[in-house]
């Protein structure tokens, strides 16, 4: 492991999303599988960054309400930034948080449906977020890849272990992330040997990719929905389910839906359909019934009843969902 950092340089920025903005439903995601690079508690998140080669602390505090929200952003640093370089990062997250997002269409879509009001109107505010750069989105669809969601858990924490760095800011040690160029220089065997299987390989194929400076995350946001797709496709080990999740987490397309997964199946059937596991609904029914009812915000549509179900799994136990989990 490598030695721990401490960021005890200190900057506030106030940040002001669009309204109507659900701080906690935003800002903590239940299905997201726990990593050692953030920690939630109601109405803060702490997290790292690596931005622009800077390994960073973040503290997210909520400051506001849903009509009027307001947070107080405390970014700790080993040593003094730039005013640029703040600039720069506080534009990132309110990219990557959606914190500029207008969400009026899609609100009142679903408020108009009355099987849709309820669930919309627990989570009004709501916003999709992806905290980290797509070559992280990346690394952690392949420990995804074919595993329960306890060995994810435990092949990225390896990872962290031997190619992240220890940060200690605000009385917390969160990792942060490596730079493509860790993996892309270590051999393959040395990463089977941390006992992710072959999974090494689209690791290094990804880190070289990105090291050696073949694909621009920025340049691929300004690109149309035809080339996102395409240039993820060409990425090493990179299917349909992968390219749909990236889509709509990295690249903020809210009507994609690329490909849904026997796991995902079993349970939008329940969700929406109310029927047993071992009996999903067909994925074709399942496409139909989204384009229907959701046109236009199919995925987003989606991402709310998800949310709305993860997040009473972390209040009560849903037994039918546990036995898909996992954890």
């Amino acid at each position: 492991m490598k030695p721990s950092v401490t960021l005890d340089v200190q900057y506030d920025r106030w940040l002001e999303p669009t309204t109507p903005f659900n701080f906690d439903a935003t800002f903590h995601k239940p299905d997201h599988f726990p990593s050692a690079d953030q920690t939630w508690q109601p109405g803060c998140r702490w997290q790292t960054m690596l931005w622009q080669g800077q390994l960073l602390g973040l503290r997210f505090q909520n400051r506001g309400t849903l009509e009027q929200p307001g947070i107080n952003l405390t970014i700790y640093a080993a040593s003094e930034l730039s005013e640029v370089f703040l600039d720069s990062l506080v534009k990132e997250i309110r990219f990557r948080y959606n914190l500029d997002m207008d969400m009026d269409a899609f609100n009142r879509q679903m408020l108009a449906d009355d099987q849709s009001k309820a669930v919309m109107q627990r989570w009004l505010g709501l916003r999709p977020m992806n905290p980290g750069s797509l070559y992280e989105y990346l690394i952690i669809a392949i420990v995804l890849q074919n595993a329960t969601v306890r060995r994810s858990v435990n092949m990225l924490q390896t990872l962290f272990d031997h190619y992240g760095t220890p940060l200690i800011f605000d009385g917390w040690t969160l990792f942060g992330w490596w730079q493509p160029e860790a993996l892309h220089e270590v051999p393959e065997q040395a990463l089977r040997d941390l006992k992710v299987g072959y999974r090494a390989k689209s690791m290094k194929r990804v880190s070289e990719t990105f090291a050696l400076q073949r694909m621009d995350e920025f340049v691929l946001r300004g690109k149309s929905a035809d080339e996102q797709r395409k240039a993820l496709l060409e990425l090493y080990g990179v299917g349909p389910a992968s390219v749909g999740y990236l889509m709509f987490d990295v690249f903020h397309r809210w009507d994609e839906i690329a490909a849904i997964s026997p796991w995902e199946q079993k349970i939008y059937s329940r969700l929406f359909f109310n029927t047993e596991t071992d009996q999903p609904v067909p994925v074709s029914d399942l496409m139909a019934y989204f384009t229907r009812r959701f046109a236009g915000h199919r995925m987003l549509a989606v991402h709310v009843f998800w949310e709305d179900l993860f997040w009473k799994r972390s209040h009560e136990k849903v037994e039918w969902l546990e036995a898909l989990i996992r954890l």
